[in-house]
């Protein structure tokens, strides 16, 4: 008597369960289990695990891969360690919420508070003024001019709203300097003969042409390089760059009683060249040259 055929509806899903099971065993089993053993080949295994730093008493205090902020419980650098760049992602190097400003090279206006919300925050800095306000405090901090050009002597964008005649064309008719909230005094008393104004809240300046004005301010010869007033992409890097952590030396000399000399070579002893001898830049990162600064002075 010949062998009764299944439908072929089940035929099909059967061979459909067994290619299931072939292929859960395959990429779901076999496929994790080799890729773990070997990440855990000798010269992987840290980097696969985490990249994991530990202090000197062998507790895990971060990642060589994520940045840390350096900061007292009030946001302020602690002066003994070398400073990190900014972050933007969460409240600083939040792994959980990495991400960039968004802010692009013509983000130059800031927006106020409304004074009828006093407990709601509604302003905003410009990445302008986020990089003139950052490029002061690193420069109060380091003892050197941290004055950028379009940026005004406390640290805010330098942008004026021209109103003209003819709008973008005539004789100059009023001047308000956006970015400084009344009742503050204008970075400059007059533009083209016309005094200038503070800004108020609510008033609307989108008829007058937005005009940086290049202060006194430094150029590229700046002492404060651009790590340091600006966010990653990620804002997890943990690396700056050399010259930014040479900028602190002094000061991380004089708060630990070390020779400058002696914190100078530690930065250099940690500093990391290009990929493969010519990708990217030099880089130095923070938290490991911050374990080494402590049990240097330990």
């Amino acid at each position: 008597m010949p062998a009764t055929r299944l439908p072929s509806f089940v035929r099909q899903h059967l061979a459909a369960f067994r290619a299931l099971l072939v292929l859960t065993v395959l990429t779901g089993i076999a496929y994790p289990l080799v890729i773990t053993a070997i990440a855990q080949l000798p010269g992987l295994k840290d980097k696969a695990n985490g990249s994991f730093v530990t202090n000197a008493s062998g507790q895990i205090v971060g990642s060589a891969e994520i940045g840390q902020l350096f900061t007292d419980d009030k946001g302020n650098p602690i002066p003994k360690y070398f400073q990190s760049r900014p972050s933007a992602a969460g409240d600083g190097y939040d792994p959980t919420s990495t991400s960039a400003s968004n802010l692009g090279p013509e983000n130059i206006v800031d927006s106020f508070d409304d004074p009828a919300t006093k407990d709601e925050d509604e302003s905003s800095q410009s990445l302008l003024t986020q990089v003139c306000a950052r490029s002061k405090a690193i420069g109060d901090l380091e003892g050197v001019d941290g004055r950028r050009p379009f940026c005004t002597a406390n640290g805010v964008g330098a942008v004026l709203s021209v109103f003209r005649t003819g709008g973008t064309t005539g004789p100059v008719t009023r001047v308000v300097s956006i970015n400084e909230e009344c009742p503050a005094a204008p970075f400059v008393a007059t533009y083209q003969g016309v005094k200038v104004e503070c800004a108020r809240f609510g008033e609307d300046y989108s008829a007058g042409v937005t005009a940086p004005v290049k202060g006194p301010g430094k150029g590229t010869d700046n002492p404060v390089p651009p790590d340091a007033v600006t966010a990653s992409g990620s804002g997890l890097d943990p690396d700056i760059s050399p010259a930014y952590a040479y900028l602190q030396v002094n000061r991380v000399a004089k708060e630990r009683g070390l020779d400058p000399a002696t914190v100078h070579a530690l930065v250099h002893d940690h500093e990391d060249g290009r990929a493969l001898g010519f990708m990217g830049e030099p880089t130095v990162n923070v938290l490991t040259l911050n374990l080494a600064l402590d049990r240097t002075t330990r």
